[in-house]
């Protein structure tokens, strides 16, 4: 009788054996004892001209029958001419796929779809992990339309720009679980909004709510009156006044980012909406009110430009400036933020810089990414052209001229 070359192994010889060594069961399937006395299974392959080996645990995890089982499929799949090594890879990771939530894979790739702001960074995650929903517990690799759906219908109409920007935010994450392996590649995703949701959830009435601001013809009696006032926050609106920036990004300079001989205020990624480093053209208006806020033994201690007077190693709090606007009577009437569109209502109307310079000095990402990897620089000098134009305009006299509106500033 020819020597059996498959299942040669019995259970017996499997408990009995002790000798370290390789015990051979036939069809590349061995019961390995190491020096330890360890005994583990391990299916020797050759494919393709190489040798691998493919652990499939120990006998007291997973018996001769169940052994051979797998050593028969891996088999198969060599007839198949695939990798039993691979194919077990891959189907470890739909099955890890299938318990990762949609939640904890937007967690896991927030360092790269979420805003770099600490506070827009927070207010994505979110609402990516607290409201969605149902969403947020249902296996990333398995979400359908009717799992968007469900995650965007409580906002949809009531609040359409949070739906809006929820919808954005799910199909990146799902593009991402795509891409990284998490979900199937060739599936369409069920966030995609042309040709798909556009046709199943109704049209929104965007309301496009505005931050009340000043009109640019009030702008320079406001700042005549602010700069009457010796305090803190009163130089920090006019900084944000006179620099167009946001609130978080005055409170929080710091002396390190002032380059008062370049006159270049450098606001970093970690501090911006867009999550770029943004270069602040300073204009001699804008350094005045630096001087009168520099204390240097405040400087020093804390860094801050405009530190807070009553929370000790602290910048002024988000409301100092609203405070502010309150206490010169305009309470309800104009916001910090305002001023913005106050600005960007001056260039436009009464000057003729070109629209991308004016949006790149209210650090807007302006264009598609195409467009500003040609373009590359971020207009510094025109931009200081036009920030030292705003500063005239504001630090002079308002002059009515024949409509009532205020003279442009003299050439």
């Amino acid at each position: 009788m020819a020597p059996r070359t498959l299942n040669r192994l019995t259970d017996l010889a499997v408990r009995k054996a002790r000798e370290p060594g390789w015990y051979a069961d036939g069809g590349g399937l061995y019961l390995r004892i190491g020096t330890d006395g360890f005994k583990r299974w391990v299916l020797v392959i050759h494919l393709a001209g190489k040798r691998s080996e493919m652990g499939l645990g120990s006998p007291s995890e997973v018996s001769l029958a169940e052994a051979r089982s797998e050593r028969d499929k891996a088999r198969k799949l060599i007839r198949e001419g695939v990798n039993p090594i691979t194919a077990r890879k891959a189907n470890r990771a739909a099955m890890a796929a299938r318990n990762l939530t949609f939640s904890a894979w937007a967690r896991e790739v927030a360092p790269a779809l979420a805003p770099k702001q600490e506070k827009a960074h927070a207010a994505w995650l979110r609402m990516m992990t607290e409201w969605v929903g149902a969403l947020k517990t249902t296996p990333v690799g398995e979400v359908t339309t009717e799992d968007v759906i469900a995650a965007l219908k409580p906002y949809w109409s009531s609040r359409p720009e949070t739906a809006r920007r929820m919808r954005m935010r799910i199909e990146a994450v799902l593009d991402a679980a795509r891409a990284g392996g998490k979900a199937p590649a060739d599936s369409p995703n069920p966030a995609r909004w042309k040709g798909h949701l556009q046709h199943l959830l109704p049209r929104q009435e965007i309301k496009v709510r505005h931050h009340p601001a000043l009109p640019y013809a009030d702008a320079p009696a406001f700042m005549a009156d602010l700069g009457k006032r010796d305090a803190m926050a009163a130089y920090a609106l006019g900084f944000a006044i006179l620099t167009a920036a946001r609130t978080s990004e005055v409170i929080n300079a710091t002396w390190s980012e002032i380059d008062l001989e370049a006159k270049i205020w450098t606001v970093p990624a970690g501090r911006m909406k867009a999550g770029r480093a943004h270069r602040v053209p300073l204009s001699k208006a804008a350094l005045d009110i630096l001087a009168k806020a520099k204390n240097p033994a405040s400087a020093k201690a804390t860094g801050w430009v405009f530190p807070s007077l009553f929370r000790r190693g602290k910048p002024l709090s988000t409301g100092a400036m609203d405070r502010t606007i309150d206490d010169m009577g305009y309470q309800g009437v104009i916001t910090v933020h305002g001023f913005r569109s106050t600005f960007r209502d001056y260039a436009g109307d009464r000057t003729e810089f070109a629209k991308e310079t004016i949006e790149a000095a209210l650090a807007h990402v302006v264009g598609d990414e195409t467009e500003r990897a040609y373009r590359r620089g971020d207009a510094l000098a025109k931009r200081r052209d036009l920030m030292d134009a705003w500063a005239t305009y504001l630090m002079q006299p308002a002059k009515p001229d024949q409509d009532g509106e205020p003279a442009p500033p003299p050439e």
